[in-house]
Order: C-alpha cells, then sequence, then structure tokens
C-alpha cells in the first residue's frame, strides 16, 4: 500500500488513460510532462509526455491531477489522457514504470479504494458489475450497488443483530440488575430478520439473469430455417442460409438485449445422419451447446410436421426446458404432434420476419422474466453474496432452536455471532486477505 502503482485503464480505441495512484503518483507525473500551466488539483493540463533523459516527445496530452483523499483510490492520483492505440498508452506506461510505479494488481486501485475506506465490499463488487453490464439494465442494477442501496440494507441487518445480542449478553452479565428478557420479543425480532435475511436472498436469481443473461440453443433438423430464425431475430445475416441442408457447420452466436436481458442465442448445426466428418462434428457440438443451453428453441418445420427425426433430436435434449418452434407456417400446418414436455409453442415464419415478438415474448414468460422487468431492483445479491446471506438465514433458524430447546443465554449469543460475522463477510467489516484476493482477482487491470 506504501509504493505507487500505474496501468492502462482504457480497452483499445481513440483515445487512452494511464492511471498512476500512490504517493509518488506526482512526482512522477511531472517528470514525465512538460507543461506551462501550474499543477492544481482537478485541474486539466495541456501538454507533453517525454522520455526525460533525452527529452523525445512520447504524445501530446491532457494529465488530470487528484490530491488526496479527493480521488477514487483516496490517494494521490494522476491520469495520462493520451492518443489511443497500442503503442503510446505502453510507452507512457513503460516510463512511470521506469520512474519507480509497479504494475497494478487486477482490481488494486479499486481495492485501495475500499482499504481506505471510501467503498465497502458490496460497492466494489458492483464496480465489477457496472464494467461487465451487458444491457440497460445491468447498468442501473451495478449503479444501485455502487450507491450503496445494497449496502444500507445490509447494515441494518447487521445493526439489528448487534442490538439483540448486545441485549442478550446484558442479561448474562448483568442478570440480577436488568429485568427479565423477553423471549417472545426476542422470537419475534429473530422472525423479522430472519424473513429481511430472505427478502435480499431471492434477488439472487433475478440479479444473475440481468447480470449473466440467458443462453438459447437453436436446434433441429437441418433446413427447419434454423439460421433463418436467427437472423430474423438478430435483424442480421450473421447465419448463411441455403436451401440446401447442413448448410451450417459450426455454432453461429447472436447477442441480443430482450426487455433488458441479455441473450446469447446460438444457432446450432443441423442434428441428422450423415457420412459427412466435418458435419457430423458440427452437429457434435450441436448437442454439447444444447446441453448447456439455459433454454432450448426446438424447431420443426410446420408444413412437414413432426418426423422421425424430430422425435430423435427431441429426446437428445429432452431434460432441458423447451420452446418448441414451429415455422414456416407460412407454407401451411401439418397438425401431428405428440405429447411432449415442452414449456411452450409459439408459431413463426422466419423468412418473413413473423412471429419473432410472440417468441421473445414466450421466452420471457419461460424465464418469469417480465416479472424481473416489471420491477424495480432496489439491488440484486451475486453467487458470494447470497452464500453469505444463506448462513445468515441458518443463524438465526438455530438461534430459535437454541430458544424452543430452553438452552442457556450463552448458546443463543453463539450463532447470533455467526449471522453478524457472515453479514460482515458481505459489506468488508469482517474479511480476509484471502477473501479480498478471491473477490479482486476476478476484476481486470485497471480498476
Amino acid at each position: 500500500m506504501n509504493d505507487t502503482i500505474v496501468a492502462i485503464v482504457t480497452a483499445l480505441g481513440s483515445v487512452g488513460i494511464v492511471r498512476l495512484s500512490g504517493a509518488r503518483s506526482l512526482a512522477i507525473a511531472q517528470k514525465l510532462f512538460r507543461t506551462k500551466s501550474s499543477w492544481e488539483s482537478h485541474r486539466v493540463l495541456y501538454g507533453r509526455v517525454v522520455e526525460p533523459q533525452s527529452d523525445r516527445v512520447v504524445d501530446e496530452a491532457l494529465v488530470l491531477f487528484m490530491a488526496s483523499p479527493r480521488s477514487y483510490t483516496t490517494e494521490d492520483v494522476v491520469e495520462f489522457q493520451c492518443h489511443g492505440g497500442m503503442v503510446v498508452g505502453q510507452q507512457i506506461l513503460q516510463l512511470c514504470i521506469k520512474e519507480g510505479a509497479r504494475l497494478a494488481n487486477p482490481g488494486e486501485f479499486t481495492l485501495r479504494a475500499f482499504l481506505h475506506g471510501r467503498i465497502d465490499l458490496a460497492q466494489a463488487e458492483s464496480i465489477k458489475d457496472l464494467v461487465g453490464a451487458q444491457s440497460a439494465h445491468g447498468v442501473q442494477l451495478a449503479l444501485a450497488g455502487l450507491q450503496g442501496k445494497l449496502s444500507h440494507s445490509l447494515r441494518e441487518l447487521r445493526a439489528d443483530c448487534l442490538d439483540i445480542l448486545t441485549e442478550i449478553e446484558a442479561r448474562i452479565d448483568f442478570e440480577d440488575d436488568l429485568p427479565p428478557l423477553s423471549v417472545e420479543q426476542i422470537r419475534g425480532k429473530l422472525t423479522t430478520l430472519r424473513q429481511k435475511a430472505l427478502v435480499y436472498l431471492a434477488t439472487k436469481e433475478r440479479g444473475e439473469l440481468i447480470r449473466s443473461g440467458l443462453k438459447v440453443a437453436i436446434v433441429g433438423r437441418p433446413n427447419v430455417g434454423k439460421s433463418s430464425l436467427l437472423n430474423a431475430w438478430s435483424r442480421t445475416d450473421r447465419a448463411i442460409v441455403t436451401d440446401l441442408p447442413g448448410t451450417t457447420r459450426d455454432i453461429v452466436d447472436s447477442h441480443l438485449v430482450v426487455e433488458g436481458i441479455p441473450i446469447t442465442v446460438l444457432d446450432t448445426a443441423g442434428i441428422r445422419e450423415t457420412e459427412d466428418r466435418i458435419e457430423q462434428m458440427g452437429m457434435e457440438r450441436s448437442r454439447r451447446v444444447a446441453q448447456q443451453a439455459d433454454l432450448v428453441l426446438l424447431v420443426i418445420d410446420s408444413n412437414q410436421g413432426w418426423t422421425e427425426a424430430d422425435q430423435q433430436i427431441y429426446e437428445l435434449v429432452k431434460d432441458r426446458p423447451i420452446v418448441l418452434v414451429l415455422n414456416k407456417v407460412d407454407l401451411g400446418m401439418t397438425d401431428n404432434l405428440p405429447q411432449l414436455n415442452i414449456i411452450a409453442k409459439v408459431q413463426t415464419a422466419a423468412s418473413l420476419q413473423e412471429g419473432i415478438l410472440a417468441l421473445e415474448e414466450t421466452i420471457l414468460r419461460a424465464i418469469n422474466a417480465n416479472k424481473i422487468t416489471e420491477q424495480n431492483l432496489d439491488f440484486a445479491i451475486n453467487q458470494r453474496q447470497a452464500e453469505c446471506l444463506q448462513r445468515v438465514v441458518d443463524s438465526l433458524e438455530r438461534v430459535q432452536e437454541a430458544i424452543n430447546a430452553n438452552l442457556p443465554l450463552d448458546f443463543w449469543t453463539i450463532d447470533l455471532r455467526d449471522a453478524i460475522r457472515s453479514v460482515g463477510e458481505i459489506t468488508g467489516e469482517e474479511v480476509t486477505e484471502s477473501l479480498l484476493d478471491q473477490i479482486f482477482s476476478r476484476f481486470c487491470i485497471g480498476k
């Protein structure tokens, strides 16, 4: 924490930013940057970045100095705003390292912000979610976390647990000086806290759907219109469409956002009996993708109706959630569907771009996403936070069991302390070095 770190904080583009943070940030910047302006905090300076020994100009740039504590990390921070591309930012980075800075570890800027008390651990994880958001809903959810909505609720939960613990321990230490403990009142408070924790826990599934999205595989026999369906849905020509069976031989994907839910659509090779080795490899990949998908769109030719080949494909994916897509309805319908274990069925004419809206509505209903988009989520927890909250729920249940078993007050406090500790692990009030390493190693370098 005493050294000065540096990293390129922007992706490849027309503008690049190189960030320094630490006690020597200003000294390093002043050695590398030539400007006629005076160095003042939070003032943008114009000048040239130079190689100090030779005075060779590296770039014409802007520099922003942010004096401690008014910066992202609360340390002295300097940002070089230079031209983009692959070379200039790397040159400035190497000059900073040569002058004594160290290349930042993944997430180290945010780690320093946490360790200096600028943000808590839940807010730090929201920054990672914000950077990786795949939709506007994902951005809103991450911003809510960054603004402390989850942290505020959790601090209230932890404070209420501490109040109960204080009340119980007071009776242990000063039993003769205080009125008897109201067991029913304690039971009521514990029930309320457990219900709160369960409400927070229930946001995980919705949050994961908004953050990570849905993986949808389009499967079916050759020439039923799978690629046409992908092109119509994505409004692009991602997949080649011909009348020849077996045209698609590899996985073609498209990334969509439907009602705020990121969806990765995977068009797979048509599954059929063939001697073509390349086509066989494509079909094997199709089977694997279908097994890993969150939802399978089983496409059939409505004009031909249900065939033996359709039945064979259905047998391969019947353990997955399935939406049956009756495509080519513009050419006619053959009503011979057997009894199938499917979520829903929908009619489309992909070549005419008909039925796509109905397909989207069917998928959203299938995953209950309509309920998600109708709700204004204040926050949603992630997997790590869910594991901590589950321990909170379990600990509070064990306190109730200790009360029901008429165990001494000391036994009540054991599990109550576990609940308090688990909440603290989410916000960072109870944290270990290994936990921090685990969390921040998932960040990109530069954050």
